[in-house]
């Protein structure tokens, strides 16, 4: 086997680089039979019934990882297992990756065009393959992007040019109710210098891109009960105050004329983006018009003093996400409903405290309770916005390697949706996220007949081979990283 040690020179890590490129291109078939074992395993989370199969998963990958040399064992938490492995080095940074083996549901079954758990590969007609099933892009694939890219570097080599952790859960797409528990008791286990995750997607098919911010979210639910029971609405109406018409008026009540949040305070802590990374956002030509017309839209209803993208990426929003009262079933019931209840989320940028907008949306709604009313509020979580320093060494690194893969500069992009892991691991241990995936727009996440482009999952094996080698280089040295940084 090639070694790759710290002593060796830019043209050694080079040889061995392109040594481990080449074993990955060339052992595709066994990296794809892999994936399609995975993948057959149906590991739904929020379903009891799938406990086993979750269980299965977790041995499945951490047998997958001792096989490669990783110290990697299954860890039992309240719910679901979780998979950690380490393998150990005394020299360069410690990188954690994060991924889930979890599944969302596959409902409706009669719109998918196979079994769900019976991967399908489809070839398209420009050559590309699709793997379809239910995990394939979310996250089953691009998890085994990194784990491919591990093996390759094993294989060639017999070792990793740095040191790597791996933690792996069974329930991201049920909540995660087992992460707290579990990283408090293992979570200094856990700690390393950057955590790196797959679970986002190109900017575009051919364009790699790094997820430089999260939104944090809140989520309420508001129950409004005005009278001690349903009313006759001949014999109370004027009367009886309707508990719908009060839910109405408050829900109106949160959003200001130009679409704005308008809960006293609300913005007060809101970061603005950094110059550099608004100048990045700007070189992006998102087409406002193809992102609303897609789903039947034609104008923005957020803060008009803002881009849509601007909206959706770096401003907090307030959302009704379900409202509920009276009756509801066919024909008419003449009733003046007793409760009335209405789910509630924000989104919220970096600077915005969970729990003090909370406070905020609490005050804003009992200050316009008729006194006769009342109002009970249940809380359905919370989070955090993440950013990632655009300073960051580690994101420098990382898109010097996506460019030299790619072909092309990779994008700094953010998401309007959250990836709680990366505010809890900020929070809890004081770790910072690099967030790189390749799935594409069109992957279908959490719908029927999801499918991860086989291109992708090549590219994302040889992706992460080559982040490996440039986190690897010496900070202080010449040579393999100062050629990078003149690319």
């Amino acid at each position: 086997m090639d070694g790759l040690s710290a002593a060796d020179g830019s043209e050694g890590k080079l040889r061995s680089l392109g040594k481990v490129l080449s074993y990955a291109d060339a052992n595709m078939s066994g990296s794809l039979d892999r994936l399609l074992q995975l993948l057959r395993i149906p590991s739904i989370s929020c379903d009891p019934l799938y406990a086993g199969q979750c269980q299965e998963a977790a041995r499945w990958l951490s047998d997958e990882l001792g096989s490669i040399g990783f110290g990697s064992s299954v860890r039992q938490t309240a719910g679901h297992p979780v998979v950690v492995a380490h393998h150990k080095k005394t020299v360069g940074p410690h990188v954690l990756f994060y991924g889930h083996y979890d599944v969302q549901p596959v409902e409706p079954l009669d719109q998918w065009e196979a079994d769900p758990f019976n991967p399908q590969l489809r070839v398209q007609p420009n050559g590309d393959s699709h793997i379809v099933a239910r995990g394939a892009s979310d996250d089953k694939g691009q998890l085994l992007t990194f784990v491919e890219a591990c093996r390759a570097w094993k294989s060639v080599t017999g070792d990793l040019p740095i040191s790597v952790s791996m933690f792996f859960e069974g329930e991201e797409e049920s909540g995660s109710p087992s992460m707290d528990g579990f990283l408090d008791q293992a979570g200094d286990e856990l700690t390393a210098d950057i955590m790196l995750l797959c679970d986002t997607y190109l900017w575009e098919d051919a364009v790699p891109a790094i997820t430089v911010m999260f939104r944090g979210l809140l989520e309420e639910e508001i129950e409004i009960t005005c009278a001690n029971r349903d009313l006759h609405s001949g014999a109370y109406g004027n009367a009886a105050r309707n508990p719908i018409q009060v839910l109405a008026e408050v829900i109106a009540s949160l959003r200001g004329p130009r679409g704005e949040v308008a809960i006293a305070g609300f913005y007060d802590d809101v970061k603005e983006i950094g110059q550099e990374l608004k100048s990045e956002l700007g070189t992006l030509h998102f087409d406002t018009h193809k992102f609303l017309e897609n789903v039947g839209l034609s104008q923005s209803a957020g803060d008009q003093t803002y881009s849509v993208l601007e909206q959706v990426w770096t401003r907090p929003s307030c959302e009704i996400n379900g409202i509920a009262g009276g009756y509801y079933g066919d024909g008419l019931k003449t009733i003046i409903p007793s409760k009335a209840t209405a789910k509630v989320s924000f989104r919220l940028v970096d600077g915005q405290d969970p729990k003090k907008i909370r406070t905020m949306f609490h005050e804003h709604i009992r200050s316009r309770i008729p006194a006769d009313c009342a109002v009970k509020f249940t809380e359905l979580g919370g989070s955090t916005a993440s950013v990632i320093p655009s300073d960051s060494e580690y994101l420098r690194r990382a898109r010097a390697a996506l460019k030299d893969e790619w072909g092309c500069k990779s994008v700094l992009i953010g998401s309007g949706g959250s990836i709680p892991i990366v505010s809890v691991m900020q929070t809890k241990l004081s770790i910072n996220s690099l967030p790189i995936g390749f799935a594409r727009s069109d992957n279908r996440h959490h719908s029927p007949n999801e499918k991860y482009d086989l291109s992708s999952f090549q590219k994302g094996i040889r992706s992460w081979i080559r982040i490996l080698a440039e986190l690897s280089a010496d900070a202080g040295g010449d040579g393999y990283l100062k050629r990078r940084r003149r690319d």
